[in-house]
């Protein structure tokens, strides 16, 4: 439905967070993903391709990226089948982790599994302190003054952001969100990873050696 090297253009304002390397580590994960589960692979593919084009857009104009994705998708698949254009665009709108609809379709979870798997372990601690760093936040808070509650409830203070905020209040919780058998078996050990880093990372902070 399209190549990558079709895709590739669509992201050249992307930030680091959400560039086309992150594009095609998101393919990379669907297609395992996919393929185990038996979902419809170029329907998997052109909705990982596509999953964040336009984001940097529709986040400056106050739109939520994966609505304005899947429309996009739909204007960039114009003349595919319609039935396969829907199921693109549906798991595009699907991908989101704090809103949007439930994925309803394999494909639809597949792309979810294989975005939010993107998000922990290795890469996704790198993620977030590049998005931290880009953003001037602080590297570190107390866990203890996590309100975990309040985060949930009124969403993110800028102001008091942190990469310790966004692994307590959303990247420790995505294993228990993801959809596949083999989304969650992946998830296991980038989990324990991303845990132990924290972890590791909080007894440095106040000074271990």
């Amino acid at each position: 439905m399209i190549t990558i090297a079709e895709a590739r253009r669509y992201y050249e304002a992307a930030d680091a967070v959400h560039d086309f390397d992150h594009v095609l580590r998101v393919l990379a994960l669907a297609e395992h993903i996919g393929r185990a589960e038996g979902a419809d692979l170029e329907v998997v593919r052109a909705a990982a391709l596509l999953h964040d084009v336009g984001r940097e857009k529709a986040e400056a104009d106050g739109l939520d990226h994966a609505v304005h994705a899947a429309d996009r998708a739909r204007e960039i698949l114009a003349g595919q089948p319609a039935e396969k254009v829907e199921a693109v665009a549906h798991a595009i709108a699907a991908h989101r982790f704090r809103t949007g609809p439930e994925p309803a379709t394999l494909e639809a979870q597949v792309l979810f599994d294989a975005d939010k798997l993107d998000a922990i372990g290795a890469v996704g601690v790198a993620r977030a302190f590049a998005y931290g760093g880009a953003r001037g936040q602080r590297l570190w808070a107390p866990v203890e003054t996590v309100d975990v509650a309040r985060w949930l409830e009124e969403g993110d203070d800028p102001a008091e952001h942190t990469p310790v905020h966004e692994f307590i209040v959303k990247l420790s919780r995505i294993k228990e969100r993801l959809f596949t058998p083999t989304g969650r078996a992946i998830a296991e050990k980038r989990h324990a990873y991303m845990v132990g880093f924290f972890k590791r990372f909080d007894a440095e902070v106040r000074g271990q050696r």
